[in-house]
């Protein structure tokens, strides 16, 4: 097949491209080329995809038997790439997430699940809202039609090259050494998708022709986070640069959240951590057996975390990491860890 993807140099788009390639796939990707070298074997086109002129630019003279979007964010991004491109392509792919679900995360959801109210048409540069990737899985249902669109609700994506700073986080913390805060229930379970796995069922799933939506991460259950954060610390090793190894200490929820200078914020500041309660009820029971039963399969999480600690040990340090150890892309909305005196703090004072 011939396929765009609008994006394909970062996490996500870099998996959707490696694959395809892989698989045989003639690929053009689009992109500014600012953050990352597009993968070898593609077909770069730089331009801006919130410039309709550099939209118009790359469909010129072209046709593709697909569209994969991996970097939509904004309704308006998704209304212009789809409305330039429904003429130049067949098939449509949206990648959204679990965020659009307007029940996420505190009750369960599936694919039938009622959508955040946010309209096809809301204007450009909205400040972070999870109810966008609605209002974009709509803008593509608009022009491409629901008989050409397929959208993948993607769970918490994981893996080599991650640019969202959460397991790189965990693995940088273990390799520091000594005795590490972790949070809450160790029994909890957790869903978490290699990027590639899920790159590589969100094209299995685009050639076969299929529509509609799919949620796609790893089954609820598939690993608790107790053997999530042993497994970082095994995987590490000895601390980098000597001293004594990682010792988790597991703090209860409640002491973490008590109203002070020193309450810690969830999922951010320990990464991927969901205290038990209302707000956080069903945020690793997502219903995947739709995926599932079209074919979707996830690696063990070992082999996940060895392949990304791996990739951070060649990568070396990167502007993803301010100087207090915190993670996440130059810009994002949130960035991902604890500062280590607040943690030092913490463990003094609760372990």
């Amino acid at each position: 097949m011939r396929i765009l993807l609008l994006g394909g140099s970062s996490f996500l788009g870099r998996a959707f491209a490696t694959e395809a390639l892989a698989q045989g796939h003639e690929v053009t990707t689009f992109n500014r080329g600012r953050s990352h070298d597009d993968p070898p074997g593609v077909e770069p086109v730089r331009g801006d995809r919130d410039r309709a002129d550099d939209l118009a630019r790359l469909v010129e003279r072209r046709h593709w038997d697909a569209v994969v979007d991996t970097s939509a964010q904004q309704p308006a991004q998704a209304a212009t790439s789809a409305r330039l491109l429904r003429e130049h392509a067949d098939h449509y792919t949206f990648v959204s997430s679990v965020h659009a679900f307007a029940d996420w995360p505190a009750q369960a959801v599936d694919e039938d699940s009622p959508l955040r109210p946010c309209p096809a048409d809301t204007p450009p540069d909205q400040p972070f809202d999870s109810a966008l990737k609605a209002g974009c899985e709509r803008a593509v249902q608009k022009y491409f039609g629901a008989e050409r669109t397929l959208i993948l609700n993607s769970g918490l994506l994981i893996g080599p090259h991650e640019n969202g700073g959460r397991l790189p986080w965990w693995l940088e913390r273990m390799a520091r050494g000594g005795r590490v805060l972790a949070p809450g229930d160790p029994t909890r379970a957790m869903q978490v998708i290699d990027v590639r796995d899920f790159a590589a069922f969100g094209l299995d799933v685009l050639t076969a022709g299929h529509t509609g939506r799919y949620i796609t991460t790893a089954p609820p259950g598939s690993i608790t986070f107790g053997e999530f954060l042993h497994i970082c610390r095994d995987v590490v090793g000895a601390p980098v640069g000597g001293g004594a190894p990682a010792e988790l200490v597991w703090v209860e929820d409640g002491p973490l959240l008590a109203e002070g200078p020193d309450s810690v914020q969830p999922w951010s500041e320990l990464p991927l951590w969901a205290p038990s309660g209302p707000d956080f009820a069903a945020v690793w029971l997502a219903d995947t057996s739709r995926a599932q039963a079209a074919g979707l399969r996830c690696r063990p999480f070992a082999e996940t975390a060895r392949d990304t600690w791996a990739w951070l040990r060649r990568r070396g340090p990167a502007e993803d990491t301010d100087g207090d150890g915190r993670k996440g892309r130059k810009g994002a909305h949130v960035r991902q860890g604890i500062v280590p005196a607040k943690e030092q703090r913490l463990l003094a004072a609760l372990a």
